[in-house]
């Protein structure tokens, strides 16, 4: 299962270093242009999340691989959304992607958008598989989806999400502590002063 967690302001530094991490390709395939560090740093401090929402994925070393940006403009929000390269193929996007529709919903927002370059195939199908309508416009794709009201059932999910989020995030401290620790203790171990 892969557990998605909401990120905060006190974490741009681990979402900044994620969306520099990925390739000069993936990153214009993210922002649908070409987007150098100073412009990625400059999209990371402009994150409102006051307004938006954000939310990533992160692996076994607790490390940040794959992030959600939904930016809401009234009723309406967009999503972009980064996989980290070897992270691909095991369904963090859909994972990713589904949190955020299912926040969007209950946060009233009525349609998700997704704008991505025609070539951006991981999108394009992961929209079609959501039943994004799809709209052409020469190099570049809108795909919109109409949600639906906030019910109980949809509300809970989201409730249910967090608490998973905070067990996963407790597990992982506690397994990196005991792996420090053991790590610690072998190296004391094998210290040999003479």
């Amino acid at each position: 299962m892969n557990v998605i967690y909401p990120l905060a302001a006190q974490d741009r530094g681990e979402i900044l270093e994620h969306l520099l991490s990925l390739s000069a390709d993936d990153r214009r395939l993210r922002f649908g242009t070409p987007a150098s560090d100073s412009e990625v740093a400059h999209y990371v401090e402009g994150i409102a999340f006051g307004r938006d929402a954000v939310f990533g994925v992160r692996d076994e070393a607790n490390a940040l691989v794959g992030m959600t940006h939904v930016a809401q403009a009234g009723e309406l929000a967009e999503l972009g959304l980064s996989v980290a390269e070897g992270q691909r193929g095991r369904g963090l996007a859909r994972a990713m992607f589904r949190r955020a529709a299912l926040h969007a919903r209950n946060r009233g927002i009525r349609e998700l958008h997704v704008h991505c370059l025609a070539e951006n195939g991981a999108i394009l199908h992961l929209a079609r598989e959501a039943g994004l309508r799809i709209v052409v416009d020469g190099r570049e794709r809108e795909a919109w989806l109409a949600l639906a009201s906030a019910m109980p059932p949809s509300i809970g999910g989201q409730l249910r999400a967090k608490p998973l989020a905070l067990v996963d995030a407790a597990l992982r401290t506690a397994t990196h502590d005991t792996r420090a620790r053991s790590n610690a203790a072998d190296r004391a171990l094998e210290y040999d002063p003479a």
